[in-house]
């Protein structure tokens, strides 16, 4: 029963970061939004018994996308556009 519920409240962080994601209007924002929800992904992955995807996960999908994203996002000036 325990399981259930954290494996419920692990899909419904990850539908809320998604949407925050896609709706927030300041690029940075919705930049940590998307690594919050593949921090919540990597840990679904976890649930299901699956650490070489979730590693996998937390190194291409959390780490290196969001560096990239903020590397890019700074050298474009992206955040200063009204």
């Amino acid at each position: 029963m325990d399981l259930m519920i954290l494996n419920t409240l692990i899909i419904v962080g990850i539908v809320v970061c998604a949407l925050l994601a896609a709706t927030l209007k300041k690029t940075m924002s919705a930049i940590i939004a998307l690594a919050a929800c593949g921090a919540f992904v990597t840990l679904e992955f976890i649930m299901l018994q699956a650490p070489d995807v979730a590693i996998a996960e937390v190194a291409v999908g959390v780490t290196l996308t969001t560096i990239i994203f903020v590397v890019a996002l700074a050298k474009t000036g992206g955040e200063s556009e009204k």
